[in-house]
């Protein structure tokens, strides 16, 4: 079977635009079904995986993801008549007599979350495509299906932890033989993803957009500070459960909608809000510390009771919540389990993947195999690179290196000298981060530049860390891991060896912590000769990598798109392939 997964829900911010006129810009964020994207399973297979905000530029859509379907079937060489299902990784239809009770939710129901709406969208954008073959996955199923079958495990714990699914906020399922089988579930009513992302918008910052700011910034402040506060709103009790009263102060309709009761508290109770354009201050950066170090102990809790319960010693991961690097690490060295795993793309844009295995699972044909690097989008033929420098040919000038070897040394010899390069060649990667084919790279060892990177390149704020590329066979030599330990999709944090964090200033964050990614030459080969090369240059196979976009855009897709962010920011050259791309003059 030909399986299309999708994610995201077109209707839901204009729908709140037009009930709820006149909040803040911000709050129109208090809503579900961002980030869509669409996947492509071939015979169980997967063959294609596309963020939306990749295809129209617009970050966090949640339009239907027609460029994404276009773009996963180019890959594929397939038509959208060839496809058997298109599968969405939401289904409220159990929820429609809750929403009917209500005739604002029921409007809500009906222009957002129902089939019907589903429907006409499909109609608009794909003609003639067949109802019938349209079908839905719960969302936190489709979460779960997209860690369990791309982990390789026949059986493990299968836990999603995010802000909200249809009504739940956290799922685990015993994973085994192929099937997903439910075990407990978490009330959207005590979301610690929401709580999260409630106080990253108290501190200034976007709702589903900017919690990893606060991941950031936690390290910086005292958790002991505001830690009574967490502790006292966030209740742990026993049987994994957990319990979050202020969630449950919103009484009325235009209250639930934007959280007005639970914010009122935080003002009251906690701090006053700070607008987004105010100063950080120490108040602030221990606010974030005491709500991180609740949202390690909570995800501890969960996991520990039923690997406990259950005597699984893998985990298999997902959900919003799951992006949490942080967490993650507390995670991994708490000794709960074996082996972690967590599927790279763990927000929503992956749950349009597990939709697709889901539906592929059901039809007994879904491959579980561990996800390689998820090099699953579009790549640029040479003609695109001829053109796009073509179209900027006034601007730029260009040297071609005749193989990847030759231009490995060019780029390692220009990090070396504490260049900060470009590096876009292969297939775009699926998920948020940045795994070696859309990079900004650069020398880890520099004093200057974290501070240069943040403020001339990437736009950004100043507190926010970089992460470390290494190869796997040196990760144990730098960082406080086991030699050889695989660490793939940069999305835990682990220590810096102390003797190392001086001489690594550029991607040591103050807590003296990397959220590394490890780089072998069977999942990633480019990128590993690449690094390969900067070991040869400078002592150490590891590059500072960030993902090439500046503040408010998505990564670059196209040549053309890598060009112009190369030209408006201060990124010293860009790598087109096996092409350096210098600005003339």
């Amino acid at each position: 079977m030909n399986i299309v997964g999708i994610s995201g829900f077109e209707n839901a911010m204009p729908f709140k635009r037009t009930r709820w006129s006149g909040l803040d810009e911000r709050e129109y964020r208090i809503s579900q079904g961002h980030d869509s994207a669409a996947a492509l399973i071939v015979n169980g297979a997967i063959v294609a995986a596309v963020e939306e905000e990749r295809i129209s530029r617009c970050k966090h859509t949640g339009a239907f993801p027609k460029g994404a379907i276009e773009a996963c079937l180019k890959i594929g060489g397939l038509d959208i008549g060839d496809v058997d299902r298109i599968v969405h990784g939401f289904d409220y239809r159990p929820y429609k007599p809750v929403y009917e009770a209500d005739p604002i939710s029921s409007e809500q129901y009906h222009q957002v979350f129902s089939r019907e709406a589903l429907l006409a969208q499909v109609a608009r954008d794909l003609p003639g495509f067949p109802a019938d073959r349209v079908e839905h996955v719960a969302h936190h199923v489709a979460h779960a299906a997209s860690a369990y079958y791309t982990s390789g495990w026949d059986e493990c714990l299968t836990i999603v932890v995010d802000g909200m699914g249809e009504a739940q906020s956290a799922t685990v399922f015993l994973a085994r033989g192929g099937r997903l089988r439910r075990l407990f579930q978490v009330s959207a009513r005590d979301s610690i993803g929401v709580l999260y992302s409630l106080v990253t918008l108290h501190l200034g910052f976007d709702f589903n957009a900017d919690e990893y700011k606060i991941m950031g910034l936690a390290p910086y402040g005292d958790r002991e500070r505001y830690r009574a506060f967490f502790e006292e709103n966030v209740e742990l009790r026993p049987e994994g459960r957990m319990h979050i009263p202020l969630l449950r102060m919103n009484q009325t309709r235009d209250e639930r909608e934007t959280y007005a009761a639970s914010r009122a508290f935080l003002e009251e109770r906690l701090i006053p809000a700070r607008k987004p354009d105010a100063d950080l201050t120490d108040v602030h950066r221990d606010v974030a510390a005491a709500l991180q170090a609740r949202l390690d102990q909570t995800l501890i809790h969960l996991c520990t009771h039923f690997a406990c319960a259950t005597g699984q010693r893998k985990l298999a991961l997902a959900g919003g919540v799951a992006l949490n690097c942080t967490a993650n690490g507390h995670l991994l060295r708490s000794g709960v389990f074996d082996e972690v795993y967590i599927q790279p793309a763990a927000g929503d844009d992956g749950s349009a993947l597990g939709a697709a295995l889901q539906c592929a699972a059901d039809a007994g044909e879904v491959r579980n195999e561990r996800l390689a690097v998820p090099f699953l989008g579009p790549a640029a033929d040479c003609s695109a690179i001829t053109a796009a420098v073509a179209q900027y040919a006034d601007r730029v000038e260009i040297v071609r290196h005749e193989s990847l070897d030759a231009a490995c040394d060019a780029a390692a010899r220009l990090i070396a000298t504490g260049k900060v390069i470009a590096w876009y060649r292969g297939r775009m990667e699926f998920g948020p981060r940045a795994l070696g084919d859309r990079s900004i790279l650069a020398d880890p060892g520099h004093p200057e530049m974290r501070d240069r990177i943040n403020a001339m390149v990437k736009m950004r704020e100043a507190f926010r860390p970089f992460a470390p590329a290494v190869t796997i066979e040196q990760v144990g030599n730098w960082f406080d891991v086991p030699p050889r330990t695989a660490l793939p999709f940069m999305i835990m944090t682990v220590d810096v060896r102390a003797e190392h964090r001086r001489t690594l200033p550029a991607i040591t964050h103050v807590d003296g912590s990397a959220r590394v990614q490890t780089v072998s030459a069977a999942d990633n080969p480019a990128f590993h000769t690449l690094l390969r090369a900067v070991g040869r240059s400078t002592g150490r196979e590891m590059v500072l990598n960030t993902s090439f976009n500046v503040k408010g855009q998505p990564i670059v897709n196209t040549p053309a798109e890598a060009i112009e962010t190369f030209l408006r920011t201060g990124i010293d050259c860009l790598f087109l392939e096996n092409t350096l791309v210098r600005r003339r003059g």
